[in-house]
């Protein structure tokens, strides 16, 4: 299942990606976010693998976060796994003329280990889209009262 979403927010590229960049601000704008934990490699560049903890209704989930591709303030990509699925994320920053940037996401989920949740992502894919454009909106809304 692939998920595709553009917004553009309403700050320069700078500081999209500044804000971006930086893991200290995810609990700003991703519900349930707790933690990341760096496991390898050098934090942000291609190769860091981190553990990145979240927790909804009591529930915790665990996924492990390989960047492989940085390219900041232009371009990130990363494969994130979990015991259940995976997924590869790129997103793309692109300055327009007033100011403003695009931010585009595109997100792959690669395997989808459960029956249910396989289930899901074909009967009712927005319960996967839903939290990837709420997460984009939520960035937007953070770096703009910034």
């Amino acid at each position: 299942m692939k998920i595709e979403t553009t917004l553009i927010i309403d700050k320069p590229l700078d500081i999209v990606a500044k804000y971006f960049a930086d893991p200290t601000y995810l609990k700003e704008y991703q519900e349930g976010f707790v933690s990341k934990e760096l496991v390898s490699g050098t934090a942000g560049e291609n190769g860091a693998v981190s553990n990145m903890l979240y927790e909804h209704n009591g529930q915790k989930m665990e996924l492990i976060e390989t960047i492989t591709a940085n390219n900041l303030p232009d371009t990130f990509e990363a494969h994130y796994h979990h015991e259940h699925m995976d997924n590869t994320m790129k997103c793309t920053f692109t300055p327009l003329d007033d100011g403003r940037t695009e931010y585009r996401s595109f997100i792959e989920y690669t395997r989808i280990n459960w029956v249910m949740p396989r289930l899901m992502a074909i009967l009712v894919p927005s319960l996967y889209k839903k939290p990837v454009k709420r997460w984009l909106e939520n960035f937007k809304r953070f770096v703009e009262s910034r």
